[in-house]
């Protein structure tokens, strides 16, 4: 696969304008990028702009805390593929692994993923603030949910991905589970690591610095 395959195009600034969406969409249909991840709010507005492109439309669920009710996280992730997107990135109720309580996450991620449809679903368990057992936990519960990614981070944690999360999920994955690392990855080298341990999908605000140091 080439480079830009790998990439989500993310803008999820509190403060993004429609020409930052508009500058988004531009690069990322120049660049030939897997999606632009953009705010709930900016779906339509991306589909739109992205109509004749092969780019996909991704949004985020339950963003970026994770802790709504799985109720309203399903609202939402309905309300998106309404909207236009195709790509569903959720957060975990991390509040919930921390007590353990795997059943309620299981549940979570299932309604999501049974609500959109058969679009991408891919699940951001927040690395930053999990201990590796906990990781490992929730690399276990997306094989057994059958999503298609698990996601290292929001980009609004204490940290973004490690090179460590990602070899721990890809450990732990099934052959058909993939692999999201997003927050920090900034230059060509910061991607390249990232897929050599793993990663089949790159989530940065970097695609076009990311490119033009492959070139």
């Amino acid at each position: 696969m080439e480079l830009n395959s790998y990439i989500d195009h993310t803008n999820l600034k509190v403060v993004s304008t429609l020409k930052d969406i508009e500058k988004l969409c531009d690069e990322a249909v120049n660049y030939h990028f897997a999606s632009v991840c953009v705010a709930p709010y900016y779906v339509s507005l991306a589909k739109n702009l992205l109509k004749d492109s092969t780019v996909s439309v991704c949004t985020v669920i339950g963003f970026p805390n994770g802790y709504s009710t799985k109720e309203t996280k399903v609202f939402e992730a309905i309300n998106a593929i309404e909207n236009g997107a195709d790509e569903i990135d959720m957060v975990i109720n991390i509040s919930a692994l921390k007590n353990k309580d795997y059943d309620y996450i299981k549940e979570e991620i299932e309604e999501i993923r049974d609500s959109i449809d058969g679009h991408i679903l891919k699940v951001i368990i927040e690395t930053c603030y999990l201990e590796e057992d906990e990781i490992i936990k929730m690399t276990e519960i997306c094989n057994e949910t059958f999503v298609n990614f698990i996601k290292t981070s929001t980009g609004f944690g204490t940290r973004g991905a490690s090179l460590r999360d990602v070899e721990i999920m890809n450990e732990h994955k099934s052959e058909v589970l993939e692999i999201k690392a997003s927050g920090g990855i900034k230059t060509f080298e910061d991607a390249n690591a990232m897929i050599n341990e793993g990663a089949t999908r790159l989530g940065t605000s970097n695609g076009v610095e990311i490119m033009k140091g492959e070139e």
